[in-house]
């Protein structure tokens, strides 16, 4: 059962998160060409194609802490510094974009933004896939665990 949960898990981190970490990096870009050339339809077709792409894998990502969990109390590691140190990673990138990425999208989406917010949100979103490498890696490294690597 443990593997197949394992199995599960990084699916489902592969197919949630990556969706939403090449989109979210693809926006501030497609936004500051979009600001140069307001009468593009296609950069502000292509921007709701991003956000949007963000918004249905954030939610589809709330899986991916779940089967997490399923493992970790299958495997037993619960209470592992690397884990709950990644637990508490996933939660503060779950927070970014949820409260910095996905609303500075938004404002872009609806018209707004300027390319001082282009920045912001380019720092953001560097923030969220740096959280979210950090986490890889911890997953993979898993220091001081006694399950093997």
């Amino acid at each position: 059962m443990t593997k197949f949960l394992l199995a599960v898990h990084v699916l489902a981190a592969i197919v949630a998160v990556g969706p939403v970490t090449v989109a979210a990096s693809m926006f501030p870009p497609v936004a500051r060409r979009a600001l140069a050339a307001p009468d593009d339809p296609g950069a502000t077709g292509t921007l709701q194609l991003l956000h949007r792409i963000c918004r249905v894998y954030a939610v589809v990502g709330v899986v991916v802490p779940v089967f997490g969990f399923a493992t970790a109390s299958e495997m037993g590691v619960l209470g592992s510094a690397w884990l709950i140190v990644s637990v508490a990673l996933t939660a503060l990138a779950a927070l970014v974009l949820a409260a910095l990425v996905l609303p500075g999208q938004t404002a872009f989406v609806e018209g707004g933004g300027t390319v001082r917010q282009t920045a912001r949100l380019a720092m953001f979103t560097g923030m969220f896939n740096l959280l979210w490498a950090t986490v890889t890696i911890l997953m993979i490294v898993r220091p001081g665990s006694t399950t093997g690597a």
